[in-house]
């Protein structure tokens, strides 16, 4: 770790107000997914401006954005990854919520009660502008990080936009990794927002579509239909069943056990036979388990529960990320030097933080680990307020994250090898 003299020097070197106001000038330039391109330019800019060695904007689709950046270590310390998505989701409701004060306008990015509010600013701006603020203070003290800092900004992550979402932004991120173009580092930090915890382990998930196909009828002549919403009915009583054998099964330490959930179900007629029937859920997927089981056993207790109906089904799994069927499950061991040293920087400037937990959440990080790249999630911001109208990140923890990550860049120990990828 950096001694006394150099830690005093880099938290000296944070400039607050900066780094605020940087926050802010994120949140006021709106990105929700598939308009990602003007803020992409805005963080290649600030990029360039805190020193960064290489900045390169590329598009992965046309209008679709990916920047990542190199800036050189001055120590051969490790490499290090900062990560994280462009993309916000909608703002529906959000002005109706906050008419007439000064919240009204979701990317104002109003000072209040000690927090920075608007769209985005926990999911993930305020990640991306710690990561930023970070290197402009080691930037600006002299200090430099000791390692190479390779920043990587991805379009596609949010699944709000019909035909959106699907991770093509971290997808071709990956792909250049494996190749080369983009430097392969030894740690990654994806900036979901984690209240200053560290997260060393995410849930997977599958969302499954069932369609039932039966026949409708005349309400006076039933015998003549097949009657999918009674099918349906069978079918959902064999999907409850499945979770709670589910519940059963050996708990993570920090997810829990799997679970499913069926989130919506429909079905109807004109005053006759209901001729068809969907319902929609989605399963967890802990670490250990395989995906392809999951939606196996999905796809068997849907046909258990239409035996004998007469009524066709279709289960489709249509939100594949780095898995046909879905996104999978990601695990780092918290007891990896980096994430250690991660936590003593945290420690320094806000004892009793970076605690280590588990995303209940999906985000890119398996995409990394499945690489053989260590990952954690860690930045400032509360997961529990992100995609809703009350939206915010306290300021002085995005301070707090500004100066740990600053002291962590400009000094971490022992993060294994310096040619990338998994250590033992």
């Amino acid at each position: 770790m950096t001694d006394a003299r150099q830690t005093t020097d880099v938290l000296t070197a944070v400039d607050e107000m900066e780094a605020v106001e940087w926050l802010r000038r994120a949140i006021r330039t709106p990105s929700i997914t598939g308009d990602e391109m003007a803020f992409a330019g805005l963080v290649a800019s600030e990029l360039d401006a805190c020193g960064a060695d290489e900045v390169h904007l590329d598009e992965v689709a046309p209008g679709r954005p990916m920047v990542w950046s190199r800036t050189r270590g001055l120590h051969g310390g490790p490499s290090v990854l900062l990560a994280g998505h462009l993309d916000t989701v909608r703002v529906d409701g959000w002005s109706d919520r906050w008419q007439d004060t000064e919240r009204e306008d979701p990317f104002g990015a109003p000072l209040v009660d000690g927090a920075v509010w608007g769209r985005g600013s926990g999911d993930l701006k305020a990640g991306i502008a710690t990561a930023i603020a970070a290197l402009r203070t080691l930037h600006r003290s002299g200090a430099g990080p000791s390692g190479e800092v390779i920043t990587l900004w991805v379009c596609d992550e949010e699944s709000g936009e019909a035909g959106m979402g699907r991770s093509i932004g971290m997808r071709a991120a990956a792909e250049r990794l494996m190749a080369g173009d983009i430097p392969r580092p030894d740690f990654a930090v994806y900036v979901e927002p984690t209240g200053l915890q560290v997260l060393t382990t995410q849930i997977g998930f599958l969302i499954a579509e069932v369609s039932l196909v039966g026949r409708s009828a005349y309400f006076g002549r039933p015998e003549e239909g097949l009657d999918a919403l009674r099918a349906g009915h069978a079918v959902l009583a064999e999907l409850w069943q499945l979770d709670d054998q589910l519940r059963t099964r050996r708990s993570h330490p920090l997810l829990g056990p799997p679970r499913l959930l069926i989130h919506g179900a429909r079905s109807g007629g004109y005053i006759a036979v209901p001729g068809d029937c969907a319902i929609e859920l989605i399963r967890t997927v802990v670490p250990g388990e395989d995906m392809d089981s999951a939606a196996a056993e999905i796809d068997a207790a849907v046909r258990r529960g239409i035996t004998g109906t007469g009524v066709r089904a279709d289960v489709s799994f249509p939100a594949g990320r780095d898995h046909e069927v879905g996104g999978l499950p990601a695990e780092t061991d918290p007891e990896r030097p980096p994430i250690r040293a991660l936590r003593r920087a945290l420690d320094t400037v806000a004892p009793g933080s970076g605690a280590i937990s588990g995303a209940t959440f999906w985000s890119e990080m398996s995409f990394l680990t499945k690489l053989g790249i260590p990952c954690v999630y860690w930045a400032p911001g509360d997961i529990g307020n992100c995609h809703t109208s009350e939206e915010h990140v306290v300021i002085d923890e995005f301070i707090n994250a500004v100066k740990a990550l600053s002291l962590f860049l400009a000094g971490h120990e022992g993060a294994g090898p310096t040619n990338g990828g998994e250590t033992s």
